[in-house]
């Protein structure tokens, strides 16, 4: 090949990459959205074991507000959130609010380590074979379903969200 024709195939190369190191970055995920309960769904029962493998109830929490984080440590968006949805839980644990952090499929071990490297102190529960998350909906994670002190589901919020700033705020206000 001429020099002068690799020299041109050269400079198209890189500009090529050049084009393609200037086009913008990909969208940071997408907002967190609020989906409402279906209408005439029935809330499904919850009962899963937390880390030290006590049980745990969904009905033995009625007349609290409950939130169900379904999340896992392999999901960068999850761990985004973590510290935003402890603050949560921390600043509305007086008024009846409690969040619970239910782990996908993934092992005890594995749980510890990432809450030990990242200092969470929410309560987890292990969804084992994930039929908690199906039976919830959660299909994307994170995905965050809010239960009523009545016991129902309200509404679910699919996607990380800044729990500690509008729109997130109002939500959980207007279950308190």
């Amino acid at each position: 090949m001429p020099p002068r024709r690799l020299l041109l195939g050269a400079l198209g190369a890189l500009g090529t990459l050049g084009a393609l190191l200037a086009l913008p970055s990909p969208a940071a995920d997408p907002p967190a959205r609020r989906v409402p309960w279906p209408r005439g769904a029935a809330t499904p029962a919850l009962d899963l074991p937390d880390l030290d493998g006590r049980p745990w109830t969904l009905a033995g929490q009625r007349g609290r507000v409950v939130v169900l984080n379904f999340w896992a440590t392999w999901c960068p968006p999850c761990r985004e959130e973590m510290p935003s949805l402890e603050l949560m839980a921390q600043r509305h644990e007086a008024d009846g609010l409690r969040v619970m952090a239910v782990n996908f499929k993934e092992g005890a071990a594995t749980i510890r380590r990432f809450m030990e490297q990242e200092a969470m102190s929410l309560p987890v529960l292990r969804d084992a074979d994930g039929a908690a998350a199906r039976a919830f909906g959660a299909r994307v994670f994170p995905s965050t379903v809010f239960i009523g002190r009545d016991g129902r589901a309200a509404f679910s919020v699919i996607g990380a969200a800044d729990w500690t700033g509008e729109p997130a705020r109002g939500w959980v206000r207007a279950l308190l």
